[in-house]
């Protein structure tokens, strides 16, 4: 567990839940495999267009820390790595649903 995650512990869950997923891109990582399944790294930049490869990396590194991805690497050559949702990732699906519903009413709304 990462120390910034043990210290949301100290507060509430809501705090846990921020500390987890509250870094950048992380929900658009985590909506993108929900939505696609198993993606490799690449195939996750194209999804998240504006994302640099630096921020991918780290975030990809922090969601498979705190337990929601799961990283496979291939042992081929080049090594071809993917990412997928974990169970605890899964349990993610409905709040990741709800917040889609959200930002489209508030695009509908910015809109009018």
């Amino acid at each position: 567990m990462r120390p910034v995650v043990q210290q949301a512990r100290r507060v509430c869950p809501v705090e846990v839940a921020v500390a987890v997923l509250g870094g950048s891109w992380k929900l658009s990582i985590v909506n993108a495999l929900l939505e696609h399944g198993t993606l490799r790294t690449s195939a996750l930049r194209r999804e998240l267009t504006g994302v640099s490869e630096r921020t991918l990396t780290r975030q990809l590194r922090e969601l498979e820390i705190d337990g929601i991805l799961a990283r496979t690497v291939h042992p081929e050559v080049p090594p071809r790595v993917e990412y997928s949702v974990t169970e605890l990732g899964l349990t993610l699906e409905d709040i990741v649903e709800a917040m889609n519903t959200w930002g489209r009413r508030i695009e509908e709304r910015l809109e009018s």
